[in-house]
């Protein structure tokens, strides 16, 4: 089957009974093989077996993934239990993985130097809480070694769903709290910023009762990003072409509290907060925003930290084109900035310049921030965009609310690719892009399923994107 991470392999085997199949993930679950462990699980639930999700399919993670996947346990633990946690040579880790059938990702190299690290547990809801629960005895018996005390839980949840997990007047974490015999604490909301969006949920207790709170806050997480897949589900048409959990990863902050999103609450599901949501083998798009030369210093930040901070929570490139020297400088008033990644790269990075403008007050006088972006589409497409007498494009404006310009219709356009200029909020100029890539991937693409149409001329056939990239 098809897989998103390039280094990765899927292969879906059918057994004739469930006793079969569990007995060869028991027996694979974590094998060593070429330097890396395999990772096996079941693929059917109560209601039935799942086939392999679809290409472009709006929800969920890996193909043959069961949607109680999708949402994975996140943990903190100090930075000086991490060795004792993956064991010699792994062998801790890799008993863990093996007995619980949990996959368990410690991400040791992300912020180094700090004195927590982040610990991703992925697998169906009994198996996470097994994991951690092991993962707990394991840091016991480590502060026990070194006489270091009681040892806490520390769950991290996206700022947006701690609303839910506290519950009106706080009655949601009391009941937990009495129902299960301990103690817990939120983390300020001062905690988070545009590149980490999650807030620490503190457990303090015995062992057996923390992984009790645990299973309950857990179960309580993942009720509330079922509800907010289905409240953005009529979203997604607003934008083809994007997966939802690029919006979600940034809506809540900034303009989604009073943008698009007023009273939702999306949030990064199945990604941990700061990886890049693209597969390798997404479209590339090439996207020009233009700043005001005044905003370039925040934009970059103190020795390129800003941008860096981009680039690696979008996953995209981000480029800002120098001074023109030729030009006297009280003429440039704008920067372009090249922005190239796949559409789920586009929308993260792009939200991150509007926001930093917001935040840095460059625009006077308005509450949204407007700036023009500009996307290449091929010159033989402009009249379909534009429409007879104008009437698509109009359209396309009063739906997204940006303003689009494009030449004029009949004038001869002198290159393969034509500008277009968009220019509005965030949201605005986000809905134009994607619905005008969709318009061109459309008219360049034969429907899948359907007789192919008149073949199309040679130059337009490098335009048709692989199967499963629209």
């Amino acid at each position: 089957m098809n897989c998103k991470d390039p280094a990765s392999q899927i292969v879906q085997i059918t057994f004739e009974t469930v006793e079969q199949a569990q007995q060869a993930v028991n027996h694979v679950n974590g094998v060593e093989l070429e330097g890396r462990h395999l990772r096996a699980e079941m693929s059917s639930d109560k209601k039935g077996r799942r086939g392999p999700r679809v290409p472009g399919a709006p929800f969920g993670g890996l193909p043959g993934q069961n949607r109680q996947t999708d949402f994975p346990l996140r943990i903190l633990v100090q930075s000086d239990m991490v060795g004792a946690i993956i064991g010699r040579q792994g062998s801790t880790i890799r008993q863990i993985t093996q007995q619980t059938r949990a996959r368990v990702d410690v991400h040791r190299k992300d912020n180094v130097g700090s004195l927590e690290k982040a610990i991703t547990i992925y697998g169906n809801p009994e198996n996470c809480t097994n994991a951690c629960k092991r993962i707990l005895d394991v840091m016991q018996q480590e502060a026990n070694n070194t006489n270091k005390g009681d040892i806490s839980l520390k769950i991290l949840a996206h700022n947006n769903l701690i609303g839910r997990i506290i519950g009106k007047g706080g009655n949601t974490i009391k009941r937990i709290m009495q129902e299960t015999d301990t103690k817990i604490t939120v983390s300020s909301i001062n905690d988070i910023n545009s590149f980490n969006l999650e807030r620490i949920i503190t457990v303090k207790g015995v062992i057996e009762n923390m992984s009790k709170a645990e299973a309950q806050i857990s179960a309580k997480l993942r009720q509330s990003y079922e509800n907010d897949l289905q409240a953005m589900a009529p979203q997604t048409m607003m934008f083809p072409g994007l997966h939802p959990m690029a919006m979600m990863a940034t809506a809540g902050i900034g303009y989604g509290s009073r943008g698009l999103y007023t009273g939702q609450a999306p949030y990064p599901g199945i990604y941990p907060a700061g990886a890049p949501q693209s597969g390798a083998g997404d479209t590339q798009e090439t996207t020009y925003l233009y700043i005001p030369n005044n905003a370039v210093g925040a934009i970059i930040g103190t020795k390129g930290s800003h941008i860096r901070n981009i680039i690696r929570f979008s996953g995209a490139t981000v480029k800002i084109a120098p001074l023109d020297e030729t030009k006297p400088q009280d003429m440039q008033t704008e920067r372009r900035v090249t922005i190239v990644g796949s559409p789920e790269a586009q929308w993260k990075a792009q939200y991150l310049i509007f926001e930093k403008m917001r935040e840095e007050g460059f625009v006077a006088g308005s509450d949204d921030v407007r700036l023009t972006v500009e996307i290449m589409v091929p010159s033989s497409q402009v009249g379909r965009i534009i429409g007879k007498g104008g009437q698509n494009v109009r359209e396309l404006q009063r739906v997204t609310g940006s303003v689009i310009k494009l030449p004029e219709q009949g004038s001869s356009p002198q290159e393969d690719e034509t500008t277009v200029h968009i220019i509005g909020p965030f949201f605005s100029v986000q809905s134009a892009q994607r619905r005008i890539r969709a318009m061109v991937l459309q008219s360049v693409a034969p429907p899948q399923g359907r007789p192919r149409g008149p073949r199309l001329p040679k130059d337009q056939q490098a335009d048709v994107p692989a199967e499963g990239q629209q």
